[in-house]
């Protein structure tokens, strides 16, 4: 899965990061290990007992201390955790891990806090834009993490990339996410069942982001995005966006650098955000570009997207030239590509401590 379609990233062993930076270089546990995202499988009898000792006191930590949204709402989470624990005592079938499990390991806030749907739009055919009102004055996030996603009524936690800014939460009170549709229930229930004022639960997670101080040194980024993997990359790709409207309208302290968006997908029609991206080229030019990549395009591209589109895929004559000592690469995509860019990354020279990546299955 990807970011927005139900699944939830990992990464490999961190690495320190360059000033504002932070998240996982390229070389994957599951690359180091030998093992692929097929044979990520467990036993679930066998990780029952560090399931019970573990994750559901995270999921459910703070509860006590902190105003919950609602009854239900707290009634929803206790009854997931309820049936994931009777449910992995019991049954000895092999399958892959859920987000809760497989991102255990991950940051998570503590507090958990309710949204309700205030917009509801299509972003492409497949993939629906979420506007997510929240009450919560204390509720904040770093560009390029994620929430973990609440239903009442569905024992499955979700998990999905924020594609909006800081800034907007902070303005507005709003946070949006793009949801691909699949038949994991968070993403069916959003593509089947939602509607405005669907009330809901979140609590934000992950390493990966993007976060420069004032008086951190400038650093030049590239972001590189596959599918439904541009979330996290646009959240970033707007953040910088405010920062720099910030700094040219109030003398930010903030010292920026540049930003090329590489962004692949099958055709233009699957180009999430573009008219988006288009928007903040035309706003900040020079300082922020993109290159989009379609590998399956049949039909012709209009005249707005041409000069900014290259058909095939992202190549190591695309990346090479901007490899500097100040330049930090984010990936995000489907693990194949993760893996793909990740050895072209190092056979350009690229340090694997600029090399950051949220990797979705």
């Amino acid at each position: 899965m990807a970011p927005g379609s139900g699944g939830s990233g990992t990464g490999g062993r961190e690495e320190a990061a360059p000033d504002g930076a932070r998240g996982r270089d390229f070389l994957s546990r599951d690359a180091a290990a030998g093992t692929s995202d097929s044979e990520d499988c467990l036993v679930i009898m066998a990780r029952a007992t560090i399931y019970v000792g573990c994750t559901v006191p995270q999921l459910l930590r703070g509860a006590q201390s902190r105003i919950f949204p609602s009854d239900s709402a707290l009634g929803v989470l206790r009854r997931s955790a309820f049936c994931y624990c009777t449910g992995s005592s019991t049954i000895k079938s092999k399958r892959k891990m859920d987000h809760l499990e497989r991102t255990a390991n991950n940051f998570r806030q503590e507090v958990i806090i309710q949204a309700k749907l205030c917009g509801i739009t299509n972003e492409s055919e497949t993939v629906k834009r979420l506007r997510l009102a929240i009450a919560n004055k204390d509720f904040t996030f770093k560009a390029g993490q994620w929430v973990d996603f609440f239903i009442p009524g569905v024992s499955v936690v979700g998990g999905f990339s924020i594609c909006s800014s800081p800034s907007l939460l902070k303005r507005e009170g709003i946070l949006e996410l793009a949801v691909k549709y699949t038949v994991h229930p968070p993403a069916h229930w959003i593509h089947t069942e939602c509607t405005l004022d669907s009330e809901v639960a979140l609590r934000v997670g992950g390493d990966f982001f993007f976060d420069p101080q004032p008086g951190d040194s400038p650093v030049n980024l590239v972001l590189i995005a596959g599918g439904v993997g541009i979330n996290p990359l646009f959240s970033i790709l707007l953040h910088i966006a405010d920062l720099h409207g910030y700094q040219e309208g109030k003398g930010n302290r903030h010292k920026l650098g540049t930003v090329k968006l590489y962004y692949s997908a099958k055709t233009t029609s699957e180009l999430l955000f573009k008219k988006n991206i288009l928007g903040l080229m035309k706003a900040f030019p020079g300082k922020i570009t993109c290159c989009f990549h379609v590998t399956q395009q049949r039909s012709q591209i209009c005249e707005e997207l041409q000069p900014h589109v290259t058909e095939g895929r992202i190549s190591e004559k695309d990346l090479e030239k901007h490899v500097s000592n100040d330049t930090s690469w984010y990936i995000c995509g489907p693990p194949p590509m993760i893996e793909s860019i990740s050895k072209l990354l190092a056979n350009i020279g690229v340090p694997r401590n600029c090399v950051f990546f949220e990797k979705w299955w």
